[in-house]
């Protein structure tokens, strides 16, 4: 005798039993989470141990990651140097300007340089920002 809950499924009730459960996209301040966290991570191998923990983060650090994340669900083709054009020109937007050691209260920051003129350690975060952003979008 084959039990009623071995029977096979069909139509609509074989369609929704199979189909995965639907994952949330993430909101934007959460990818902008992830992305500021990769970033501390990344900057600490590379000796840069003055990032803080997204919660004890500035808000105008916030800022910048959630803008970063909406410039790049806007612009999924991009590639990562207009990531860095993008936040060079919120930056020169809200004051800052080049100077050898970020400096928040002056608003110096030594990436305010075209893409080009970057070291590749720092390259190397816009290009895991917009990997982040292509991940959990």
């Amino acid at each position: 005798m084959i039990s009623r809950r071995h029977l096979p499924l069909s139509g609509e009730l074989a369609r929704v039993a199979n189909q995965k459960p639907m994952i949330p996209t993430p909101t934007v301040e959460q990818v902008a989470i992830v992305c500021h966290e990769t970033n501390r991570a990344w900057c600490a191998t590379i000796g840069d141990d003055s990032q803080l923990p997204w919660g004890d983060a500035p808000q105008w650090q916030r800022d910048s990651a959630i803008k970063g994340v909406e410039f790049c669900r806007a612009n999924p083709d991009a590639p990562a140097s207009a990531n860095h054009d993008s936040w060079l020109a919120e930056k020169k937007a809200t004051g800052w300007k080049y100077g050898p050691v970020k400096d928040p209260e002056k608003k110096e920051h030594p990436c305010f340089v075209p893409y080009e003129e970057l070291p590749d350690d720092q390259k190397r975060k816009d290009s895991l920002f917009k990997a982040i952003v292509a991940a959990l979008s």
